[in-house]
């Protein structure tokens, strides 16, 4: 750089010599082009809005859902931090026509109600469940469903038709279909879990997809309230898994229920803005900063429909994690054979348990269970309790239970082993088997027959076996939550039947449910 001074006009020039740029100058240069929405979001918004349901199995099956799912909403109240966790904000707070919080006397907004009744229905870790590269329990998306659906119908009598809209139960089962299946579908290929995302993304994604169509939403703002699920934080697994597992992952579907439902509403209300490459843009979209930059496939299946919630799998027999529904059931079997033969658990040297992959990365656990959801999350604790007990309930989780040292003592002789065709099995879109064995050998050096189950009770090839433990189970829910007055048990089962829920308006059924 150099200076030239001109006296005469009393002005100073500066000259600077010239750079050649850089071809990485060009790199930061961004077309500000809007693109069209990715096509994950167009295809969910154009199955929301465009697709009926018209398949009766699937609609029986989520009329059985939505009974299963009420009762683990019920049943999880029996625990006091469940009671805690889903109070309102400011104590005493009571909304008009707002959604009434299933065995409590809460009234509350859609967004709070959301995380409160998605909150119990999960607590338990005891209704349906879908395994596949991605596992989850899409009957999580009823918090939000139920809870928009109560509102606007309570809105809707209040104002004599002039704001809201009236759902009848059929409607709500309709959305639940739909939004099994929005997450049934992505999960089938794509692994959240691997890349550390809990699978409640696709709570919060497919929630906001149906309720925004609930809330008369267009497409457009679907694909806007979708784009928006995907922008948003999404929950790590640490709270799922060793040395940290903890009662966050029963409330953490109540979570995402909530945000999808505040989303909606926001679209709804402020017309937040549509993030059209959400999912793909470079660099900042949600597959190159959280999938690995890798797309979802669909290779499976490419068109939502109702497969998810025909090929649901109910817990029935055990609250237990799903992958260790058929272990449980070994184990009760195991305690029935050791009794027969005058043996107990203490007659025990080792125990053997062949499973699949998934279970070994999730439920696979020694040394020391610090909480209740600790050990809903370890198959030695689930296969142990029936061992000693012959049976496993949700109390059984307690701390007054575990701290029998005879439990510790039992799990500390079992160990696990992949079998890679239960895998392959585990995966296979014709079986979707969750198989467990378990192979007991004897102080007295003995072996008793391995004990091999494939597929649990609630499994879709043990339907018929199913389904009348399932309504016993709804129906035992009811007692335990009711106790006392049988009119009410007895009033709901009857307006629970086939021939008469479809056609009561939600507010109407829900009432049943409330406490005065």
């Amino acid at each position: 750089m150099f200076l030239n001074k001109n006296l005469k006009n009393n002005r100073i020039k500066v000259y600077l010599p010239r750079r050649k740029l850089s071809s990485r100058s060009t790199a930061y240069l961004q077309t500000n082009k809007r693109p069209n929405p990715d096509k994950v979001l167009s295809d969910i918004a154009k199955y929301v809005h465009e697709s009926p349901i018209t398949s009766p199995l699937a609609l029986d099956t989520a009329r059985l859902c939505f009974l299963d799912t009420l009762g683990c909403g019920l049943a999880a109240l029996k625990f006091k931090q469940a009671q805690n966790i889903i109070k309102p904000t400011v104590l005493g707070t009571i909304v008009p026509n707002g959604t009434k919080i299933l065995g409590t006397s809460y009234v509350m907004d859609p967004v709070k109600g959301a995380f409160a009744i998605g909150t119990l229905i999960r607590w338990l870790d005891y209704n349906d469940c879908w395994l596949a590269a991605e596992w989850g329990h899409p009957s999580d998306n009823l918090g939000g469903i139920l809870a928009v659906a109560d509102h606007l119908t309570r809105l809707n009598k209040a104002s004599h038709g002039k704001d809201g809209k009236e759902f009848l139960v059929k409607d709500v089962l309709e959305a639940m279909v739909k939004a099994h299946e929005i997450q049934g579908i992505i999960a089938l290929e794509n692994s959240f879990n691997k890349v550390g995302l809990d699978h409640v993304v696709l709570v919060k994604v497919a929630t906001a997809a149906v309720v925004s169509k609930m809330l008369g939403l267009n497409q457009e703002q679907t694909i806007e309230t979708l784009s928006q699920a995907f922008v948003d934080g999404q929950s790590l697994r640490t709270y799922r898994h060793a040395p940290n597992t903890g009662s966050r992952k029963s409330w953490a579907a109540g979570d995402a229920v909530s945000r999808a439902v505040n989303l909606a509403y926001l679209v709804k209300n402020a017309d937040v803005g549509t993030i059209p490459s959400v999912l793909t843009a470079k660099n900042w979209g949600f597959y190159d900063v959280a999938f690995e930059g890798k797309p979802f496939t669909f290779r499976q299946r490419s068109e939502y429909g109702s497969y998810v919630m025909e090929n649901i799998l109910f817990k029935i027999s055990f609250p237990a994690e799903f992958h260790a529904q058929t272990a449980v059931e070994a184990a009760v079997k195991a305690y029935s054979i050791l009794g027969k033969q005058g043996k107990t658990f203490k007659d025990i040297k080792s125990i053997r348990i062949r499973t699949q992959e998934a279970a070994m990365r999730i439920i696979d656990k020694s040394g020391p269970l610090y909480n209740y959801a600790d050990r809903d999350h370890c198959i030695q604790y689930m296969i142990a309790i029936p061992l000693i007990t012959g049976n496993l309930t949700a109390n059984d989780y307690s701390d007054q239970v575990a701290n029998n040292p005879e439990i510790d003592n039992l799990r500390s002789k079992m160990y696990c082993i992949e079998d890679t065709q239960l895998s392959q099995d585990y995966h296979d879109p014709a079986k979707r088997s969750i198989g467990n064995a378990i192979l007991i050998e004897l102080n007295d050096g003995t072996k008793l027959e391995e004990i091999f189950i494939e597929y649990p009770v609630g499994h879709k090839f043990r339907r018929e076996e199913g389904i009348p433990l399932l309504l016993e189970k709804f129906q035992r829910h009811l007692c335990e939550h009711f106790v006392g007055t049988p009119g009410k048990v007895d009033a709901i089962m009857n307006a629970s039947s086939k021939e008469k829920i479809l056609n009561t308006p939600i507010d109407i059924y829900m009432d049943l449910f409330a406490e005065k």
